[in-house]
């Protein structure tokens, strides 16, 4: 744990020196609050997303990225690793940050058993597989349907994202039950959302059992946390193009 910080700290130190040297404006715009939705808090740290996608990866691109996205899936969920991992960076980063604040305000407005959260370049949702899914089953509830619904008109509304839905479980019974549940959970918000209307290229799906914990599996309220589906979207080429070139 103090390596992975220590790590973590260094390449920030990176992030920070290689974008002091770079000389990028921004314009001033006005989004939405989030802070008091859903828990979420996108303006809490007094940064936009925005101008936090431009500073990471500012001078270091996809490499620093990519080495940061690996460091921060542990202990803090694999989506967030997959979004800082696929960080354009510098100016192009905050043009899609600024694009990205627009889809998370519709998301956060429209989703309300789900959390929604701003992540660099891209937008991590949460769902609690216990509103979802039955105990051990990987068939989505009736109820579930509504939010999956809400998030793939949002998708199709902004096309150019990529779909990465994770499916997670706590430490309860074995590895031989967890990891293929947790597989076919993952599979079936991604069947759903794809029968919505949302393109089957634009999504992919991983299982990852009970390896991946964000709360304590000793406690009854970490176990509940643990037991999650999680969905990362973030920026795909034609964006990041769109993005580089103004078009955005």
């Amino acid at each position: 744990m103090n390596t992975s910080k220590s790590l973590l700290s260094v390449l920030m130190a990176f992030v920070l020196l290689f974008s002091s040297c770079a000389t990028s404006q921004q314009a001033s715009t006005t989004q939405p609050d989030l802070s008091n939705n859903n828990g979420t808090g996108a303006r809490k740290t007094g940064m936009s997303k925005t101008a936090k996608g431009g500073l990471l990866g500012a001078g270091g691109g996809a490499i620093i990225g990519g080495v940061v996205g690996g460091l921060l899936g542990g202990g803090k969920g694999t989506a967030i690793g997959a979004i800082v991992g696929a960080a354009a960076g510098g100016t192009t980063g905050a043009i899609i940050g600024r694009k990205m604040d627009k889809q998370a305000a519709d998301l956060q407005n429209d989703m309300k058993n789900a959390k929604v959260e701003r992540v660099g370049e891209g937008i991590k949702i949460t769902f609690d597989s216990g509103i979802l899914f039955d105990t051990n089953s990987a068939t989505l509830r009736a109820a579930s349907e509504s939010d999956i619904t809400k998030m793939a008109a949002i998708l199709q509304k902004y096309p150019d994202t990529n779909v990465l839905i994770e499916g997670h479980t706590d430490n309860s019974g074995s590895d031989a039950i967890n990891q293929p549940l947790s597989e076919r959970r993952a599979q079936a918000v991604a069947n759903s959302t794809v029968a919505k209307g949302v393109s089957s290229s634009r999504v992919t799906t991983q299982g990852y059992g009970s390896t991946q914990p964000v709360g304590d599996n000793t406690t009854a309220e970490g176990k509940q946390a643990n037991r999650r589906v999680e969905v990362a979207i973030y920026a795909n080429e034609k964006m990041k193009k769109a993005a580089e070139e103004g078009r955005l």
